[in-house]
């Protein structure tokens, strides 16, 4: 009996083992470059230079619309900042942290007086979470628990990360602007057409057509067609029968 308890002990010791290391994955693609956050459209890019190498739809902070500036107000902060740690015993999971507020975010809440507040992780739902949807956290990045796993192994500690209230809007190339349509101005008034008057063509109305003439005109040179002259019809004799053999 002793013998069977110490071997399902170590079977749940080994369960529980393999459990807690099933949420670190290994990525052995493309470097993740720069981290991109889209907050309208609610969209996180991890790239490569210019290239997207995955994207996530991502929850935000309760009071989404807005940079973070106060300890407490539920906003996500918009700016440039740096992943500098992780969490691997995080309660949403598993966690990485990004470095708000910036000496710019200090400068503002001193003026101001206020708590500038702190702790942004992207961050998994976690078991307490898992049906959360929408825009539920004090200010952090919010994914599923698996996405959460890729992340948290294709992001190093330094990797730059940048939070935009929206997607910009492409900007226009200077050396190759978008041809310009013509657009009609109401009340516009056609200048003066120069150059050679067109030749008018003659147009004649109906009864006006000139019809074949018997005669033509006088030094016209033409000689005309004769018309076919009515032939009287002839009386045809009856004919014969011969007489009978």
């Amino acid at each position: 009996m002793q013998f069977w308890r110490v071997i399902l002990m170590f079977g749940l010791m080994g369960a529980l083992a393999s459990c807690s290391q099933s949420r670190f994955r290994t990525y052995d693609g493309p470097e993740v470059t720069e981290i991109r956050i889209y907050k309208a459209e609610r969209q996180m890019e991890l790239m490569h230079h210019d290239r997207v190498l995955r994207s996530f739809r991502v929850g935000l902070g309760r009071d989404p619309i807005g940079h973070k500036t106060t300890r407490g107000d539920g906003r996500t902060p918009e700016g440039r900042y740096v992943i500098d740690r992780r969490n691997p015993e995080s309660a949403f999971h598993l966690s990485i942290g990004m470095s708000y507020p910036n000496a710019a975010d200090l400068a503002q809440a001193a003026e101001r007086g206020v708590d500038a507040g702190g702790d942004i992780f992207i961050h998994g739902w976690g078991p307490r979470f898992q049906r959360a949807r929408g825009d539920w956290t004090d200010g952090c990045i919010a994914v599923s628990d698996r996405e959460m796993e890729d992340i948290y192994a294709m992001v190093r500690n330094g990797t730059p990360i940048e939070v935009f209230a929206a997607r910009p809007v492409p900007e226009i190339d200077k050396d190759h602007p978008p041809m310009a349509l013509p657009v009609p101005v109401p009340g516009a008034v056609m200048g003066p057409v120069t150059g050679p008057a067109p030749t008018a063509m003659p147009v004649y109305p109906l009864e006006a057509v000139p019809m074949p003439m018997t005669t033509p005109p006088a030094g016209a040179g033409v000689v005309p067609m004769p018309l076919p002259a009515l032939v009287p019809a002839r009386a045809v004799a009856p004919m014969a029968r011969p007489a009978p053999r």
